[in-house]
């Protein structure tokens, strides 16, 4: 049971690092406000609470197929959320290689919502189309392959907080970093840690998909 808290944190991890809006908005926000450094404090919780009610409604998708008796569809769904995790992490080791990647603080502007971080943290979420269809494929995949439900309680509450600890372990030093005065992280030390996580997408993406074929989701 163990293993689903440490799956969901790791691949959190790796999704959390890639650059995004939501990083941007955090080091922003962090920049900007009298108290920075709590920041990314109030912007993943804010992106925790919009995650659970969206792991809240995918499960209820997952329990209405399943009353339909539907496993090949979930099946499929898990599989497709394996590729794609393997297809986002070859993406990832590619751009290591062919373009120039550093976060700068100084220079980080984010020109969307610049309100409460708490709000922020679910309106710039929401805001990601790619953080949307990321649990729609991906996210979803993960839960019918572990059997993550409402009737495993526990299962959800590893993969829910393994999840959230997954971002906050990289957005809250990021926050406190840039208002302290950081100007940026050390791009090579950078590029491995992108690379390490794209090899671990791509790992994880192959063994999400073959363990839905081998151990297909019970009804």
């Amino acid at each position: 049971m163990f293993e689903i808290f440490i799956l969901s944190f790791l691949v959190a991890l790796t999704g959390a690092l890639s650059p995004g809006p939501l990083l941007t908005f955090t080091i922003y926000k962090s920049l900007k406000q009298k108290r920075g450094y709590l920041a990314g404090i109030y912007i993943i919780l804010g992106h925790a609470t919009i995650e659970l009610i969206l792991i809240i409604v995918l499960l209820l998708f997952q329990t209405a197929i399943l009353l339909f008796q539907n496993i090949l569809f979930l099946a499929i769904i898990g599989i497709i959320g394996g590729i794609l995790l393997v297809m986002y992490g070859f993406m990832v080791i590619r751009n290591v290689f062919k373009t120039k990647i550093a976060i700068e603080f100084e220079n980080s502007q984010h020109m969307g919502f610049k309100g409460n971080s708490f709000l922020g943290g679910i309106i710039v979420s929401l805001s990601n189309p790619y953080w949307e269809f990321w649990w729609a494929v991906i996210g979803l995949g993960f839960l019918i392959s572990y059997n993550v439900s409402f009737a495993n309680p526990l299962g959800l509450l590893l993969f829910f907080l393994g999840h959230e600890l997954g971002d906050a372990v990289w957005y809250l030093p990021i926050s406190t970093i840039a208002y302290f005065g950081g100007k940026s992280l050390n791009p090579k030390i950078f590029k491995y840690i992108l690379f390490a996580c794209g090899v671990f997408m791509v790992i994880f993406g192959l063994y999400l998909a073959i363990n839905i074929i081998i151990s297909p989701p019970q009804f």
